[in-house]
């Protein structure tokens, strides 16, 4: 009879038709929602566009203008009180547990119009998904129980928790709370997992955060984005057209001059450089003063290792008052500490002329190879490589 539903399947079909299903939502939400609605790092053809937006209000009643001013929104305010979700400051069992309330909570007037722009405004998004947003999935719930029977109900009940649980809660949450970073961005963002698979890549938050107007989450060759191939997949079949995933810089090999577009790569590459500076100069002098400083430390290297390359408004007051006593006492690891906070305060500010940054760059690098500690005076030749990739 109907009410069994007019499929037939076995438990483990039905849960491979649930998982299917909620996978096809989850990249619609990092396809379209975020990597082409939020943050332009996307072009997708008109026909894959609008299927992605029927299938999140057929799936999740997500209105797009509303989820996309939310997340810029984030971005724009990260981990300030402003900020919609950040379990910094709103604390991480809130924002796990409660992140479809707080999305519903910041969809304000003021938000939507000041973030929201540039959004569809046609007349099916007007008087269908925004109008009757709940529709979708009411319709959802009456084919779920027609096709499945009294399974329909707990696969229904999976499909409105999907997004919910893993994109509010696991990415909002989680992705700015617990994993590793690459990159020392201003925010706490972290990637969760390397394998960034069962979310579409959102996993990898730390460098979505890092390089926001890139089409591609992944950064490290082992790192795995599934929404990446998703993109190229499409892009086979001319249905996307994928942005900013290439960086603008290289080294160029031979190249020993410093010049104005050495100036502009360093620039849009210079997390890449930090994290570069990181492992070619902070670790090994790290590593070479633990041995003449043992009792200092040694028991604290690890600590120091991360604290040395942190983010400095991201530093706990304990661990800030730690770092300065170790400095303090060590003027070696002072001077490249200061040096990386030199490079950083060339290419932020604002409002100078390229020549101007230039000269400040020169002036660093002739400092550095005047150091006498031989990985910065390694690090100053290898800046020096650096170019503007031909387009």
């Amino acid at each position: 009879m109907w009410y069994n539903g007019l499929l037939d399947l076995s438990v483990l079909q039905l849960v491979l038709v649930a998982l299917g299903m909620t996978h096809v939502t989850i990249i619609s939400v990092t396809l379209y929602l975020h990597r082409h609605s939020a943050h332009n790092s996307l072009d997708l053809h008109p026909v894959l566009s609008h299927f992605f937006r029927f299938w999140l209000w057929f799936t999740t009643s997500i209105i797009t203008k509303e989820w996309t001013a939310i997340h810029r929104k984030h971005h724009a305010t990260c981990e300030t009180e402003n900020d919609p979700h950040s379990p910094m400051v709103k604390g991480i069992r809130k924002v796990v547990f409660e992140g479809a309330e707080l999305y519903a909570e910041a969809a304000t007037p003021e938000t939507l119009e000041r973030y929201g722009q540039r959004t569809p405004q046609d007349w099916i998004e007007r008087n269908v998904y925004t109008k009757h947003n709940n529709l979708g999935i009411v319709l959802l719930a009456i084919i779920n129980l027609a096709l499945f029977g009294v399974h329909g109900i707990w696969i229904w009940a999976v499909q409105m928790m999907w997004i919910p649980v893993w994109a509010a809660g696991v990415i909002n949450g989680i992705g700015h709370y617990f994993g590793y970073r690459n990159f020392e961005c201003a925010d706490n963002a972290r990637n969760i997992v390397p394998w960034a698979i069962f979310i579409g890549g959102e996993e990898l938050h730390n460098n979505h955060h890092t390089y926001p107007n890139s089409s591609k989450l992944s950064r490290r060759w082992y790192e795995v984005d599934i929404g990446w191939g998703y993109i190229r997949m499409f892009q086979l079949f001319g249905m996307a057209k994928p942005k900013g995933y290439r960086p603008i810089a290289h080294s160029v090999p031979g190249k020993q001059a410093l010049d104005v577009e050495t100036v502009q790569a360093i620039a849009n590459n210079r997390f890449d450089i930090m994290r570069q500076y990181r492992k070619r100069v902070m670790e090994p002098v790290l590593l070479q003063q633990r041995s003449l400083m043992e009792d200092e430390i040694k028991p604290r290297y690890r600590k120091l290792r991360k604290l040395l390359s942190r983010e400095v408004t991201l530093i706990p007051e304990t661990d800030r008052q730690h770092l300065d006593s170790v400095l303090e006492n060590n003027p070696v690891l002072r001077q490249i500490y200061d040096k990386s906070h030199e490079l950083q305060a060339i290419w932020r500010r604002r409002g100078v002329k390229p020549q101007e940054k230039l000269q400040a760059l020169m002036d660093w690098c002739k400092d550095a190879e005047a150091s006498g500690i031989r990985y910065l005076e390694d690090f100053a030749t290898h800046l020096k490589s650096y170019s503007l990739r031909p387009a």
